[in-house]
């Protein structure tokens, strides 16, 4: 196994950091475990050498592969189910009522992965508007850094977990027909999401500003700075009273400018 020197380590952390806001200061030997054998079927011979491409190069398809690497696009649908029920029960009353005149709702799914978050989030829209919902313009923003997530997402095969209501199932999902036993969803869930490429370093200059950001299990890889700068760019993209929601592992700045409903994983600008 090819080992990490201190100067490529830091060289690698500098650049993750400032260029992609993951922190990867305790992560020296996750890195030499993750990287070292797939380094070495590409053909390089020491991490030096691969560092010195990384930060030269900058070629997409190896900062692709290193963020993959590095860190977990780990989704399902209904995670954090409480979060949906939420949004249904709180935040759509609320947004809807606000915009009621234009009929346009803005939501982003901010580090969407394969695309769970977005369709689950198309699925309660679908459910809370009901026969209404072609009334209203409610497609929801998906943005990831990953290609190959965002393929994935684009392209869906899901196994269903098993809190999935039987009436969802039912309504917006379809069995492929490939003997995976895998599942994709309706074609009027799928043209609700609008996937796009995002590094959520980068300003934030969308058309709209949101009413809902979904931000969740993505900044437990940033240090407390990057998490507070990205906090202030979301409240700057938000609508005034929009809301932001958050991982229940992940926790924000008591200085942030969103004031925190409960349970405390609600915020709301």
């Amino acid at each position: 196994m090819m080992q990490l020197s201190d100067s490529d380590f830091h060289r690698m952390v500098r650049f993750m950091q400032d260029n992609y806001g993951i922190n990867l200061k305790q992560k020296r030997l996750l890195i030499n475990s993750r990287l070292s054998a797939s380094l070495q079927a590409q053909g390089y011979t020491s991490f030096k050498e691969f560092v010195d491409d990384l930060l030269n190069k900058k070629d997409k398809e190896q900062i692709e592969f290193v963020l993959n690497k590095l860190t977990t696009n780990y989704t399902y649908f209904m995670r954090e189910k409480d979060h949906y029920d939420f949004f249904m029960k709180v935040i759509l009353p609320d947004i809807t009522k606000r915009n009621e005149r234009k009929k346009v709702l803005s939501i982003w799914s901010a580090g969407c992965s394969t695309g769970e978050e977005p369709y689950n989030i198309s699925m309660c829209l679908k459910e809370y508007f009901g026969t209404k919902a072609a009334a209203w313009d409610t497609r929801v923003l998906a943005t990831d850094i990953s290609q190959r997530a965002l393929a994935e997402a684009r392209d869906p095969s899901y196994e269903l977990p098993a809190d999935i209501p039987p009436e969802w199932r039912r309504k917006y999902f379809i069995r492929r027909q490939d003997g995976s036993g895998l599942y994709t969803v309706t074609p009027e869930i799928r043209k609700n999401v609008i996937f796009r490429t995002f590094n959520l370093m980068d300003p934030i200059r969308f058309k709209l500003k949101f009413d809902v950001i979904f931000c969740r299990n993505v900044m437990i890889y940033f240090d407390q700075p990057t998490k507070d700068a990205l906090i202030q760019r979301f409240y700057d993209a938000s609508n005034p009273g929009g809301y932001l929601l958050i991982g229940h592992s992940e926790n924000i700045s008591k200085d942030s400018p969103y004031r925190i409903l409960r349970p405390a994983t609600f915020q709301k600008a």
